[in-house]
């Protein structure tokens, strides 16, 4: 079906296959004290995170750094826009506690893209992965990173601190860039990100999200680039409106359609795949992780 087709009344209603649980239960209030003690942000609750419920009932979180204020306004983004607050020098000890307290053994850490900082913030990324690192060298850390203006000086920086995985989103198909991204030239810094991480030797991931407008084709000839680029894991998961504000859904996928996405990326190369409707791209980090080193051991 084209996107195009698909009428403003059946974009607003939500099939039955994506209705979630609202987050509750005991573990799930109890990690939300400890981050709210610990003054720690994540990007579950910013992002309105359709996963919340499972993830904090299993004890995982992606925790969110530099604070909470983006200094870009992405069409279908739920993170809040404008000036954002100084660095806080301390973020690094406040993450060790939390990951000390969760007893983690892997820990994905992302951020809000700041712009208005010299180095966009690449400093302060290395300076918590060393951290950590430091004190918890047994702690595999996955980093989802902003696109650093596609400067791999800036990306060097936190590859040097040591994490495990360098993510980095595209989002969607270079078409709908401009649209989505505010910014044409932000898939070229995407793809350069993504490359220059493994060319260095790291674990590259990314995550898409369908139900924007893209078509199939598009769909097709981003996967092959995204390979052609080496990167290893890929996430795929269905695009939904956070406020009015935000771009419209154009279509919803149906999990047969997930799973379709998911053979054809596996056929392309991919190493690790996670497709489904409210697949983001930190879902089951830890065991993908696991699948990818497997793999990667029996190919070397």
């Amino acid at each position: 079906m084209n996107p195009s087709t698909v009428s403003g009344a059946n974009r607003k209603k939500k099939p039955d296959w994506l209705k979630s649980r609202l987050p509750g239960g005991e573990a799930y209030f109890a990690l939300k004290s400890k981050l709210e003690k610990n003054g720690l942000q994540t990007i579950c609750q910013n992002a309105r995170c359709p996963n919340i419920h499972e993830c904090w009932n299993g004890n995982q979180a992606t925790f969110l750094i530099m604070g909470n204020v983006c200094t870009r306004d992405c069409g279908f983004c739920a993170v809040a826009s404008g000036r954002p607050g100084p660095l806080d020098e301390a973020e690094g000890r406040r993450l060790l506690r939390m990951a000390e307290v969760m007893n983690l053994g892997y820990a994905v850490i992302t951020s809000v893209t700041r712009d208005d900082l010299a180095d966009k913030g690449s400093s302060h990324f290395a300076a918590v992965i060393r951290t950590l690192k430091h004190e918890r060298p047994q702690l595999k850390i996955e980093v989802l990173v902003p696109d650093f203006d596609g400067n791999s000086r800036f990306l060097d920086r936190v590859l040097d601190a040591g994490p495990e995985v360098l993510a980095h989103n595209v989002e969607t198909v270079p078409s709908l860039y401009e649209r989505v991204n505010r910014r044409a030239d932000a898939f070229e810094h995407s793809l350069r990100i993504l490359e220059h991480s493994k060319k260095r030797g790291w674990i590259s991931k990314t995550g898409l999200m369908v139900g924007l407008g893209e078509t199939a084709a598009e769909i097709e000839a981003l996967f092959a680039r995204l390979r052609d680029r080496g990167v290893d894991v890929l996430t795929i998961g269905q695009y939904l409106q956070p406020d009015t504000r935000s771009l419209p859904v154009s279509r919803y996928y149906t999990p047969g359609e997930f799973s379709a996405l998911k053979e054809s990326a596996l056929g392309h190369g991919f190493i690790g795949v996670e497709s489904g409707p409210f697949v983001r791209s930190s879902y089951h980090a830890e065991p993908l992780y696991r699948t990818v080193t497997h793999a990667l051991s029996r190919i070397q």
